[in-house]
């Protein structure tokens, strides 16, 4: 999945001009109840504005509180003026620029901008990628590395009719062993399911029904 196929677009977004105050931008935030705004000029991106920005430029700023918040403009605080997205990632890569921030601006080569990736869009995400949200029985096992290991599984798992709700692989640096996480819609046969998968190679780990 791409960036592009995750973003929310511009025309969803909640955003700033950049002569907006940071007591509009600050009630922006709060009535939307989120963690950042991006920074425009028109519609061209300018950078990002925080919460925890906003909180620790006053702090460093010696000004009262209501001057500081009236005078001081969304511009003179932003950051991440060089750090967005065009769309084209791919969207586990974003993974670590987000974990300490709350969303990306995704741009277009003239850097208008298109839209945002949040964090909480990417863990939810990876949520999905791992059937959070579907009710079945979790199925955690290794299996030894080596070719058409996959598709064995899917042949068994299609052999019982299992309906699949999500499949994780771990460990593809290693040479020796992977370890496998795959979740099934719950049926009365998951003991003949795991049995033949056993029978096969594959060292089941855990059986857990969520």
């Amino acid at each position: 999945m791409f960036v592009k196929n995750m973003m929310i677009p511009n025309h969803a977004c909640v955003t700033v001009q950049e002569d907006t105050t940071l007591g509009a931008a600050l009630e922006q935030l709060e009535t939307n109840q989120i963690d950042g705004v991006p920074v425009l000029q028109g519609e061209k991106y300018l950078g990002v504005v925080t919460r925890y920005n906003i909180y620790e430029s006053y702090f460093l700023s010696g000004k009262q509180k209501d001057e500081y918040l009236s005078s001081v403009t969304v511009k003179e605080i932003a950051t991440h003026q060089e750090k967005f997205l065009l769309g084209e990632e791919v969207f586990e890569k974003t993974l670590l620029d987000l974990k300490d921030f709350p969303l990306l601006a995704v741009v277009d080569i003239n850097r208008k901008f298109l839209g945002v990736v949040t964090r909480s869009d990417v863990l939810s995400t990876f949520q999905s990628a791992f059937g959070v949200n579907r009710p079945g029985v979790r199925i955690a096992f290794t299996s030894v590395e080596t070719e058409g290991r996959i598709a064995r599984l899917s042949e068994i798992a299609h052999h019982f009719h299992e309906h699949i709700i999500s499949l994780v692989t771990f460990d593809e640096t290693d040479k020796l062993v992977r370890r496998i996480v795959m979740k099934v819609e719950k049926k009365d046969n998951i003991d003949r399911f795991t049995k033949k998968l056993e029978e096969q190679g594959f060292r089941i780990l855990s059986i857990q029904e969520d």
